[in-house]
């Protein structure tokens, strides 16, 4: 669809890029010419994403383990992320999200996903445009968000308003940081598929009770189908792209045009009982301690 050389000469750096989403729109870039720096919070999966790149792609990417909920640890990444030159875009990626009931959420349980969605975004982003306001420099921000920032959305309220936030910074600094040349954009995806989000989204009791994978709906896509990777890269390769220089405060929906036709992906949950949400509790929290001992080990 592009030019190999499309993005030659760019140095981008990509939030969550180890995995997922974030994993391919890395490669893509890579592919297209890209100096790629991707950050998480686990580096050894970094690590091995990052090679993993580098030998299918024969590109350029650097890892760096990073916790965007701690902005003194994004100040100091950000400058060796300059060193050498500047970055010319940042990908804001990193994310968290789980489904619960509103009334059974807690203060720790909201800022758990607020901290990384609209803190952790923001903060990268402000320590990535003063420095190209203060260098001169011209520079493209896209931020992935969700559908919901228009419908809403059910058992997800923490980070619906997180996503939503994060449209209106997209908006906010399009024009604001438009005249010193940062072009701000967002992309909304409906469902695509990646495993960790998916585990947490829709752990096994709720497909169970829903009707299996396709509980999520592809029935209410009008397209029929869920988004593929490559659907998403292809998208956030243009954006990123010196050939769309005049696009700047738009927030695409990439979905299928699902949120035309539901009140968000979740909607179906309302049809859970107490017991269904008592197991994908359990569930939750068993794949979250999978992960934290993954990440200790």
């Amino acid at each position: 669809m592009f030019r190999d050389d499309l993005l030659k000469g760019q140095k981008i750096l990509v939030t969550g890029g180890g995995t997922g989403l974030g994993k391919s729109m890395s490669e893509a870039f890579m592919r297209l010419g890209a100096h790629v720096i991707i950050w998480g919070r686990r580096g050894s999966v970094l690590d091995e994403t990052a090679a993993e790149m580098r030998e299918a792609t024969g590109g350029t990417c650097d890892a760096v383990a990073v916790d965007i909920r701690n902005a003194g640890a994004i100040d100091e990444a950000m400058d060796a992320a300059f060193e050498g030159g500047a970055l010319t875009g940042l990908v804001n990626n990193a994310a968290g999200n789980f489904i619960s009931r509103t009334e059974d959420l807690s203060a720790n349980a909201f800022n758990a996903i607020a901290s990384i969605v609209a803190h952790g975004t923001f903060n990268t982003t402000v320590a990535t445009g003063k420095r190209w306001i203060e260098g001169g420099h011209k520079g493209s921000i896209l931020s992935i968000v969700t559908t919901w920032v228009w419908v809403g959305g059910p058992f997800t309220v923490p980070s619906a308003m997180s996503k939503a936030g994060v449209a209106a910074m997209t908006q906010s600094l399009a024009v604001e940081w438009g005249p010193k040349g940062i072009r701000a954009n967002a992309i909304a995806p409906g469902p695509f598929p990646t495993k960790g989000a998916w585990d947490r989204l829709m752990p096994e009791p709720a497909m169970k009770k829903l009707g299996g994978a396709n509980s999520l709906g592809d029935t209410g896509i009008p397209l029929r189908r869920l988004g593929e990777h490559r659907e998403l890269t292809n998208l956030a390769s243009f954006l990123m792209s010196d050939g769309c220089d005049y696009l700047t405060g738009a927030v695409i929906p990439l979905d299928g045009g699902q949120w035309l036709t539901s009140g968000g992906n979740f909607h179906a949950l309302t049809n859970l009982d107490d017991g269904d949400w008592s197991a994908i509790r359990e569930t939750i929290a068993a794949s979250s301690a999978a992960d934290r001992a993954k990440r200790s080990a």
